[in-house]
């Protein structure tokens, strides 16, 4: 596979000098997108970025990508067609809410 190169562009946050990464780059790596590192210069104009990935984000990148993927497919429906949609009301709320009542759940499975 060849490697895929993403353009950064310089970045002020706060008082920190920092680089923008593209949106391209968390959706193909995002369990690397809150991810901390360290960065080694290999010379003048050249650094490498290291990073150590949360272990439990990398677990769950299957699902967030397949997660990813349907929530921007409801976005694209949503706004090719907005008169589609129907509003979250209280009302629908309420049934909700008698319908999951005494329901318990095992966050554990």
């Amino acid at each position: 596979m060849a490697p895929k190169n993403y353009s950064i562009s310089p970045a002020k946050i706060g008082s920190q000098d920092g680089f923008r990464l593209p949106k391209a780059f968390s959706h193909d790596h995002p369990h690397l997108v809150t991810a901390k590192g360290h960065i080694e210069m290999v010379d003048k104009n050249t650094f490498l970025v290291h990073f150590d990935p949360d272990e439990d984000l990398e677990e769950d990148e299957d699902e967030s990508l397949m997660l990813k993927l349907f929530l921007d497919t409801l976005m694209k429906f949503a706004i090719e067609k907005p008169d589609s949609l129907t509003p979250y009301t209280q009302q629908m709320a309420d049934e909700m809410d008698e319908l999951l009542a005494g329901v318990t759940v095992d966050e554990d499975e």
